[in-house]
């Protein structure tokens, strides 16, 4: 018990002074969570806190946002070509900012990420392994990791995880994202590793394979399931088509990232499977900042390890509560040392909560809407914001079950042009459509799009498209 305080003293001082986390250490408590959740079933209430830190006052924590700001900001200023110019352009004084005087600071896009890449490397950092992003929402970004970052992120992932309940020695966790993902591959094989539980990664490959393997049994399981929205869809449809139910899965977990996530696929993917379908985000260029979403829909962001605004499209300034805006992060050191990012416009979209207490089980962190789409798909339309959501959400909930709904999506004429799959369709008329979203207040006009040649490249990119394909269906 002495050398677990410890050791948790260690980690608390790391965080609280922003000096670099020993993954050792963390490895260490990992070992001792998982030995004291064996004996007593539940956590200490101080590793708990340590996780979840002092965000529920919230004078304790603006100050250690704008600590851990003027940290970041200092180490950018010596050692990140690209940010040592940004701020100095800015006329800002790294040691004297705060989360009032940040908003000097112009924004982050991917755009200039991508451009010039090379300017964000900090100096006398020795990079690692690189990741790119997928390349749905454009030309990918790509990443470089320091090995101390490889080592520290899953280890931080897996002490949280553990305390959670999220993952534990006995699970097995399938991982069907894109093996391009190369820091989200490493993270999910790492954190495995570290809790002593099985990992199978089978990348975005044809969804029959994949629900082979979710159907294997024995020790080798799978109860864990990390994967896109789009591509469980895949593998719902084709569950349902096998005559498939949850009790031929053994999944606990299911957790969804990277696309918008329908309340109808949520419910049905968990009717199927017999799994909890979490709602989670996080992206290649601010990891290892993440956020979770509780069972009321707020999407908790992880406030230990990063800074989080939400700005206004147009203005760029913080918007008011109810109204919508881009998440925009940024990652503390030292979390990140190798490329980081400062203000990243992730142009995500969600809203701003009112101003009222929570009552939902992550009360204590602050929290947004869940991601409603990419800032690129939203629609103006007659005064009124359509998101991503906001169509998928209804597509979704159609009789016709079309997971996951393709589709084209414009405005003209002040009113949203819609074009449906007729898979999206199926039976169903483009008035019936209409209606529907009629009564969810969003005035459209719905037409069929599907090409002469039964194509679907006009519909919105889905991250089950980046199909990986294999030899299985081969035949001699």
């Amino acid at each position: 018990m002495f050398e677990t305080g410890v050791r948790q003293l260690r980690l608390a001082m790391s965080i609280i002074w922003g000096r670099p986390i020993s993954a050792r250490n963390l490895e260490r408590l990992i070992g001792d969570a998982i030995a004291t959740l064996e004996v007593f079933g539940a956590p200490g209430d101080d590793v708990q806190e340590l996780l979840d830190g002092p965000f529920a006052d919230a004078k304790a924590r603006r100050e250690f946002q704008n600590t851990a700001l003027r940290r970041t900001a200092g180490r950018l200023s010596k050692r990140s070509p690209y940010y040592r110019a940004a701020f100095a352009a800015a006329g800002v004084d790294p040691q004297k900012l705060t989360v009032d005087t940040v908003t000097a600071i112009p924004v982050t896009r991917k755009r200039t990420l991508v451009e010039r890449r090379h300017d964000f490397l900090c100096e006398g950092s020795e990079p690692y392994l690189t990741s790119r992003t997928t390349g749905t929402t454009g030309a990918p970004a790509e990443i470089w990791i320091s090995r101390y970052e490889a080592e520290a992120w899953p280890a931080i992932s897996a002490l949280a995880g553990v305390l959670r309940d999220e993952i534990r020695p006995s699970d097995c966790m399938q991982l069907n994202i894109s093996s391009r993902a190369t820091a989200a591959v490493h993270h999910g094989m790492e954190l495995s590793r570290l809790v002593g539980s099985k990992a199978r990664l089978l990348g975005v490959i044809p969804p029959d394979e994949s629900l082979d393997a979710l159907l294997t049994t024995g020790d080798e399981a799978p109860t864990l399931l990390n994967t896109y929205p789009s591509y469980l869809a895949l593998l719902l449809r084709a569950a349902r088509r096998r005559g498939l139910g949850p009790d031929d899965f053994h999944l606990r977990r299911i957790d969804c990232n990277g696309e918008v996530l329908s309340s109808a696929l949520a419910r049905a993917a968990a009717g199927t499977f017999g799994a909890e379908v979490n709602d989670n985000f996080g992206m290649t260029e601010i990891l290892p900042v993440s956020s979770r979403a509780c069972a009321q829909g707020h999407l908790h962001h992880d406030l230990n390890i990063g800074y989080v605004e939400v700005l206004d499209l147009d203005t760029g300034e913080p918007v008011a509560p109810g109204e919508l805006g881009s998440v925009v992060i940024t990652p503390y050191y030292p979390y990140r040392e190798c490329m980081p990012v400062f203000r990243y416009d992730t142009r995500d979209l969600v809203r701003r909560l009112p101003e009222e207490p929570l009552a939902c089980d992550l009360a204590g962190t602050p929290a947004t809407s869940r991601v409603l789409g990419k800032a690129d798909g939203l629609l103006r339309a007659d005064g009124r914001a359509v998101t991503t959501r906001d169509l998928v959400e209804v597509l979704e909930g159609l009789p016709s079950e079309p997971w996951p709904a393709r589709y084209g999506a414009t405005v003209a004429g002040g009113r949203v042009l819609l074009t449906l799959s007729s898979q999206t369709l199926d039976g169903l008329t483009t008035g019936e459509v209409e209606r529907r979203f009629s009564a969810s207040g969003i005035d459209l006009r719905v037409t069929n799009g599907v090409s002469a040649d039964g194509g679907a490249t006009a519909f919105r990119p889905l991250r089950a498209d980046l199909m990986e394909t294999t030899f299985a269906g081969r035949r001699p």
